[in-house]
């Protein structure tokens, strides 16, 4: 008996170690996978940058600027409005005519009116769509913009005006030239930078330019004439 007592006290203590150490590798199975559950939680946490700051309040929709300039506001405001769109087309076409900034073209009526008769061809004596003369065109241009009536003839109108020099010239001034004979034949209309509007024999209505030769040898003065 006391040996029989002493192989099942030799036997269970084999059966508890082996016991023991399939138990071990099965804790440090479970273990490992525990250890790497927390990894993968730990990776959807929310990482913080270090120089961020938010102000409270804002929010953030988009990584554009979405600031309209007044530029674009302004051409969206004017997108249904046909008059506003025709005078900004004028101001950009005679502002290149006229190598003048935009800005400083500010009479659209003024561009309206030479527009209206711009390319119409000349004739002595006309005074119509069909054809016109330089006096006839300052007459009705003087008239309709600046509501000054001025006499028919460019000789009339010299003599109806105060003399200026050219320095003086603003826009809606008139200036003077000999094309023939020994007195003034021929008138305009100053607009800026020696540029002005007038009915001339070689291409109607047009805009010209006083320092061009064929009218810089012609000139003869310029007027201011007062409402």
């Amino acid at each position: 008996m006391k040996g029989m007592r002493i192989i099942f006290i030799l036997f269970f203590g084999i059966f508890f170690l082996t016991s023991c150490k399939s138990l071990k590798k099965v804790t440090s199975r479970d273990d490992s996978v525990s250890k790497a559950n927390t990894r993968n939680r730990s990776s959807k946490n929310p990482t913080f940058i270090d120089g961020i700051e938010v102000t409270p309040g804002s929010t953030i929709t988009s990584k554009h600027k979405t600031t309209a300039t007044k530029q674009a506001l302004y051409y969206e405001a004017a997108s249904d409005n046909s008059n506003i769109e025709k005078a900004d087309w004028l101001q950009l076409k005679y502002s290149i005519i006229m190598d003048a900034s935009v800005e400083r073209l500010t009479n659209i009526s003024l561009l309206k009116k030479i527009e209206e008769w711009w390319g119409t061809k000349y004739c002595m004596g006309g005074s119509t769509k069909n054809c016109i003369d330089c006096s006839a065109f300052t007459h009705l241009l003087m008239h309709d913009v600046y509501n000054i009536d001025l006499p028919r003839t460019a000789f009339e109108q010299y003599h109806a005006c105060d003399k200026i020099s050219a320095d003086e010239l603003r826009e809606g001034d008139l200036v003077f030239f000999r094309t023939g004979g020994r007195s003034v034949s021929h008138v305009g209309v100053y607009i800026m930078n020696n540029k002005f509007a007038n009915a001339s024999t070689s291409g109607g209505v047009l805009i010209s330019d006083l320092n061009d030769p064929y009218w810089k040898s012609r000139f003869i003065s310029a007027g201011r004439v007062l409402k």
